[in-house]
């Protein structure tokens, strides 16, 4: 399968590293030489851990690196497109703007997949010709480990779009769960509100940081605290997502003012290396 991917950040890359490694031929596109760069430079690094941790070996890393290629441009990338998936910020606006051009530039067969943690894939779809052919891929991150996406269905999405789409998503070896197509669908729609609650207990002085992951850690049995998460995922990917269901769901998602300031502050977790915690 020819698969584009749009925007090479953490998340993109990953879903072409991931995709790459499970034999699909792979473009990744980016709006400037300077983005692509540092994202196939990701992929680089996916490769070389996996390499280093035993889970694939020479020939696999050289193969990796023969199906992944870069791109800045859009039309030439996607027009031999089987799926493609975006992966660009989190932003209705953006998002619409992209899955236009993608409606122009992908043959008419292309499935439009959306990585969107929260927004509404039939808002997504309305910006094309083709909403029978636009569906959500939510990934997780790091993509090559966790074994999850969530598939979203708009309002149109076709039968033929939800198998193909399921099928692709297999070969990488992950799990399908099916979402109706309601803001922040399964995961976020419980773990954003469960995130910001943990970081009022932290603002309103309840407990301190490392109690708070603590409790979390050893009496609920999370694998990390949810202020480490938060750190993990991005303060600033937690803080637009909650404000994504704010708008659809009401003012129970509107996020603590100290998201919002170590996002103003460029604490962002661990890209930034400063969050909740310094890395």
């Amino acid at each position: 399968m020819n698969v584009v991917v749009v925007g090479a950040g953490t998340m993109g890359s990953g879903i072409a590293y991931s995709s790459a490694a499970s034999g699909h031929f792979v473009t990744v596109v980016e709006q400037d030489q300077k983005l692509l760069e540092q994202g196939m430079h990701r992929i680089d690094d996916y490769v070389e851990r996996n390499l280093g941790r035993g889970h694939i070996n020479k020939d696999q890393a050289s193969r990796i690196h023969a199906k992944v290629k870069g791109s800045v441009d859009f039309a030439k990338a996607c027009s031999n497109a089987d799926l493609v998936v975006e992966a660009v910020f989190e932003d209705p606006r953006i998002k619409e703007q992209v899955f236009a051009t993608l409606d122009k530039a992908c043959p008419k067969n292309t499935i439009l997949a959306s990585n969107t943690s929260s927004i509404s894939i039939s808002r997504i779809a309305a910006a094309t010709k083709r909403p029978e052919k636009v569906l959500g891929l939510h990934f997780f991150n790091p993509v090559p480990t966790m074994k999850l996406v969530e598939l979203i269905k708009g309002e149109r999405t076709s039968p033929d779009s939800v198998k193909a789409a399921t099928s692709f998503v297999e070969t990488l070896g992950k799990t399908v769960v099916q979402s109706a197509d309601k803001t922040g669908f399964i995961v976020n729609r419980a773990l954003m509100p469960f995130i910001n609650e943990s970081v009022k207990l932290l603002e309103e002085k309840v407990a301190t940081r490392d109690d708070i992951d603590k409790a979390f850690l050893l009496g609920t049995n999370h694998p990390m605290g949810p202020l480490q998460l938060a750190d993990f995922i991005g303060i600033d990917v937690v803080l637009s997502t909650l404000k994504v269901l704010e708008t659809e769901l009401g003012e129970m998602f509107a996020p603590t003012p100290l998201l919002e300031q170590m996002v103003n502050e460029g604490k962002l977790g661990r890209k930034t290396k400063r969050g909740f915690y310094d890395y």
